[in-house]
């Protein structure tokens, strides 16, 4: 009769330790029916299910295990697992996996005790814990450091939203991001990301620094602020804004844009996902006069932006076709998927205001980036710690392999 057994193997790590436990497995026509490895600072922690066929002796295998383990230095233990037991497991794998990701400048012990206590309280399990950031050195502290873990998680979960609920209340009180999604297979296939502009891919918005030009600085500003806030509709809010730039001199926007900067992390990200063979647009309710200037800079394969007209060298106070609104982000969004032969779900959106949320509700993965309270509610994910390169941990792109790429 074939008996299964877990073997767990830890202690210091080195070169042929799975290989000379496995091959001692091997010999005795051993099936591996699970396995994971972990290693922390030198130390491996191994764990591996094994069935043993009915003509092979356990005791003789166990033992022979032992002896090496004893002459690699390393602890293992054996447990014997019942059918029913085994049966039980693989149907519980049988549901889908989430994802919970921990980001932000640091990682403290408060906030994953509060998150894996959430995850408890649903009756979940932790499977995998994975670090995605790099290593800082204690004497050579990163400008912008970076702390991420990813915590894949197994179970029924009977009410996504009251889980969704509880993170958003530990985010809120602990101050790190945390996002929850399906670990699906659109996961590992995204082809498109888009960008909101003003605020998002750079850090200004290009409106108020023109209206300060124009002398109507504190006016703009607040019609700004009250449309990112979702209090104004921005197609309203936006002709009025325009309609007070009336006058300024077109020299003023080449002066703006040689004084843009670009969020943090955006390089890093745009550079990075080019290299993996993304497509990467802009789509704004800001002015193409930005736009193409950030294409030039960033080599972007897409720009949606509205047309400021321009006559005798003034801004009229008017854009020429129809206004970028939240309605009309989320349509172009569908379009240039149908361009590239992909689907939404392979989609990337991010945005700061509530025009953002129609394109980031429809996207694959949409991402509230240092948004407004009631986008950020209202978004499935946010990135509020860090800069613009966190989204690629989210991706699920750790720093060793963005590195790589690079």
């Amino acid at each position: 009769m074939r008996e299964i057994v877990l073997i767990n193997i830890t202690g210091k790590d080195k070169p042929g330790l799975t290989s000379s436990l496995t091959n001692i497995l091997a010999q005795y026509e051993v099936n591996i029916l699970d396995i994971g490895q972990a290693v922390i600072h030198d130390y491996l922690s191994l764990g591996m299910l094994v069935e043993i066929p009915s003509k092979h002796s356990s005791s003789s295998i166990l033992k022979d295990l032992l002896f090496q383990a004893h002459k690699l230095d390393i602890q293992i233990r054996f447990s014997a697992i019942d059918a029913e037991s085994y049966i039980g497991w693989v149907a519980g794998n049988g549901h889908e996996r989430l994802i919970i990701t921990l980001l932000g400048r640091i990682l403290t012990a408060e906030q994953l005790s509060e998150v894996t206590a959430a995850i408890a309280d649903n009756q979940l399990n932790i499977d995998i814990i994975t670090k995605l950031s790099g290593w800082v050195s204690p004497d050579n502290p990163e400008l912008f450091p970076k702390a991420c873990i990813q915590l894949t998680i197994s179970g029924k979960l009977n009410d996504p939203g009251r889980l969704r609920r509880k993170l958003l209340e530990i985010s809120k009180k602990t101050g790190i991001d945390i996002s929850f999604h399906v670990d699906d297979i659109y996961r590992h296939a995204r082809r498109l990301i888009v960008f909101d502009m003003d605020s998002t891919l750079i850090q200004c918005e290009v409106i108020n620094e023109l209206a300060k030009h124009a002398g109507v600085g504190e006016q703009v500003a607040r019609i700004t602020e009250s449309a990112m806030n979702g209090e104004m509709n921005f197609k309203e809010s936006f002709t009025q804004r325009v309609a007070l730039l009336k006058g300024l001199d077109e020299r003023i926007l080449a002066e703006v844009a040689g004084n843009l900067d670009l969020t943090e992390g955006a390089q890093h990200v745009v550079t990075t996902l080019k290299k993996l063979g993304f497509k990467i647009g802009i789509i704004s309710g800001g002015f193409d006069y930005f736009g193409k200037y950030l294409q030039n800079k960033l080599g972007l394969d897409y720009v949606f932006t509205n047309v400021l007209e321009i006559k005798d060298g003034k801004i009229t106070g008017n854009v020429t076709g129809d206004i970028i609104d939240g309605h009309r982000k989320a349509e172009i969004l569908k379009t240039i998927a149908t361009v590239e032969n992909i689907s939404l779900q392979q989609t990337i959106a991010v945005g700061d205001g509530a025009n953002d949320l129609p394109m980031i509700s429809i996207a694959g993965l949409g991402i509230a980036f240092h948004a407004k309270p009631t986008v950020k509610e209202n978004a499935k994910e946010s990135i509020s710690s860090v800069g613009l390169d966190g989204l690629l941990y989210l991706m699920g792109i750790s720093e060793k392999e963005s590195s790589h790429v690079l």
